[in-house]
């Protein structure tokens, strides 16, 4: 994953969210997704596609960082979002306190890169913009990086409708 090496992080918890409270359209169903996520990643083992959310019976990013951080308190999480994400962060439930409580990582998405930039949480935050991600794990929230990577031309719908699916949060 481009995240571990960038971020220099030892795992990638990939999340396959029960639902996105933002969108209206019902996602596929769990089983389906996590087996195109496993698919699409490959074989690394740091990177673990898991179902936590609904196990942990959160929807909210906010409820699923709290609950992972008082699960493994000696683990230090770094959230990874794309940037399509962060044009419309501030519409997530206390996205301000998920910025306090674990550093944030944003993978470059095609056609959001400006949008991201300019965006309402990137403004509110741009004092803890850190220029280079790696090590981000180790910086105190708020503190976030965005990530120029190359970039899937394709929508997460057309990732997921040829089975291609990535994670997408809200």
């Amino acid at each position: 994953s481009e995240a571990l090496r960038r971020v220099g992080l030892d795992r990638v918890w990939w999340l396959v969210s029960p639902g996105n409270p933002l969108k209206s359209r019902q996602p596929a169903p769990m089983q389906a997704r996590m087996a195109r996520a496993r698919d699409m990643l490959g074989d690394d083992p740091r990177v673990i596609v898991s179902d936590l959310e609904a196990r942990l019976g959160t929807r909210a990013t906010i409820d699923t960082i709290r609950k992972l951080q008082a699960l493994y308190p000696g683990v230090r999480f770094v959230w990874l979002m794309g940037a399509d994400n962060l044009v419309q962060f501030h519409r997530w439930r206390n996205w301000r306190g998920i910025m306090g409580r674990v550093p944030v990582a944003v993978m470059a998405r095609p056609g959001a890169g400006l949008g991201a930039r300019l965006s309402v949480a990137a403004r509110a935050f741009r004092a803890s913009e850190v220029a280079r991600a790696e090590g981000l794990g180790e910086k105190l929230p708020p503190a976030w990086s965005f990530i120029n990577m190359p970039l899937h031309t394709a929508s997460s719908s057309a990732i997921r409708d040829r089975g291609e699916w990535r994670v997408r949060r809200g």
